[in-house]
């Protein structure tokens, strides 16, 4: 099935209207206008600005982010960098030239940007130009498709396939059928809200499968938690010269998402059309933390590892209750509660716990992101009281 623009503008009123959102509404998220809403801080919709302490006492696992913190090492670069607060011209600690050495590439293949979503933005703005359409799937990262609304060009939006798989010969058709029309396409890999892998082979049959000049954005913001062989990152096809975009963040596993710190790696003559599109506002501070939490691989191996063990107890425990979830190969997961997923939002919100927004058309799923052991605990204490409340409210009825 394909979606215009206007279907899809269609879905986030939909979204919108589940919501409630008003015109002096606080999200409490680190997105950027669609982004800020797919970070699930919109369970808070329609409330007003809460202390900090009311902010420390939820159970933050609504967007997908570390909840452990910076490490030690990346928090002692960044304290350092402090020095520099005060002027323009700092030492940036060679955060272009690290991160190209990371990847194997040069650093005229690097563009920086305020967190993924900012390099997100620049991909629609360079590539939508004259009102071209983005071709990705849906549900998916939403940032992409209000961008192109909000640039008044299109999006051409597919469904997952039944086992919310992106569908990789449907993007191939319509890219091909489009293909004057097309700008990009986007696959968000591991993909949100699911959390399910587009594999390796998926990718180069895409790649493979559509006419060699058109530009693909893969956004790899979860690429760290990933441990299915099947996948891979996609910069060797940046290195063998394609047209390949890749959006990459240390808002997830280095856990900077409040700093603002992510990029795009791609060969240089698409990052010489993306640049003058970047808003270049990030800081003296975290790029040095950046350069830091590349070297960390040790801190970044533990929370993958406690993130995983986490995401399979704490999905064990629901499907025990008879909830089944999606396979995840992320820091976050989906679960099918049989029920419209805003009311129950609220009832987390209730009892001190803050989950994932609707992602239409999938509004009988709810996203859960991975947090603390102490914060999951708190959400499979909240899901046993509230759809045991929920069955016994139906068998009164």
């Amino acid at each position: 099935m394909t979606i215009s623009r206007r279907g899809f503008v269609g879905g986030i009123a939909t979204a919108l209207g589940y919501l409630g959102f008003g015109p002096n509404v606080d999200l409490w998220a680190q997105g950027r206008r669609g982004g800020a809403a797919d970070q699930g801080a919109a369970a808070l919709a329609g409330r007003a600005r809460a202390s900090v302490e009311e902010y420390d006492a939820f159970a933050k696992i609504s967007s997908n982010e570390n909840p452990y913190g910076p490490p030690e090492s990346v928090m002692k670069a960044m304290t350092q960098a402090f020095k520099y607060a005060n002027r323009y011209g700092y030492p940036d600690g060679g955060i272009v030239e690290a991160l190209a050495t990371h990847h194997g590439v040069k650093p005229e293949n690097i563009m920086l940007g305020a967190g993924s979503g900012e390099v997100l933005d620049v991909v629609g703005t360079t590539f939508l130009e004259g009102g071209k359409k983005v071709v990705g799937v849906e549900p998916s990262y939403s940032q992409v498709y209000s961008h192109a609304s909000g640039i008044k060009a299109d999006a051409i939006l597919l469904q997952l396939t039944k086992d919310f798989r992106q569908d990789i010969p449907s993007i191939i058709q319509a890219t091909k059928k489009h293909y004057r029309e097309v700008g990009f396409v986007y696959l968000c890999n591991p993909n949100n809200p699911t959390g399910v892998i587009v594999t390796k082979q998926e990718v180069k049959q895409l790649l493979d499968g559509i006419p060699e000049d058109m530009v693909v954005l893969i956004d790899e913001a979860y690429h760290h938690f990933v441990d299915d062989p099947n996948y891979a990152t996609s910069v060797p096809y940046v290195i063998e010269g394609r047209p390949v975009i890749i959006a990459r963040t240390f808002s997830k596993i280095a856990a900077l998402a409040g700093m603002r710190l992510g990029y795009a790696v791609a060969p240089a003559e698409l990052i010489r059309r993306m640049r003058p599109y970047g808003i270049g506002s990030i800081n003296a501070i975290v790029k040095w933390g950046g350069v830091a939490a590349l070297k960390d691989t040790a801190s970044q191996a533990h929370v993958k590892q406690v993130t995983i063990e986490l995401r399979k107890k704490t999905t064990s425990e629901l499907q025990a209750l008879g909830y089944s979830t999606i396979p995840s190969e992320a820091n976050f997961f989906m679960v099918h509660i049989k029920r419209p997923v805003q009311p129950v939002i609220e009832e987390f919100r209730k009892k001190g716990v803050l989950v994932g927004r609707p992602f239409p058309p999938m509004l009988e799923y709810l996203r859960v992101s991975i947090g603390t052991p102490e914060e999951m605990t708190r959400f499979t204490t909240a899901f046993k009281d509230i759809f045991a409340t929920t069955k016994t409210t139906a068998q009164v009825g």
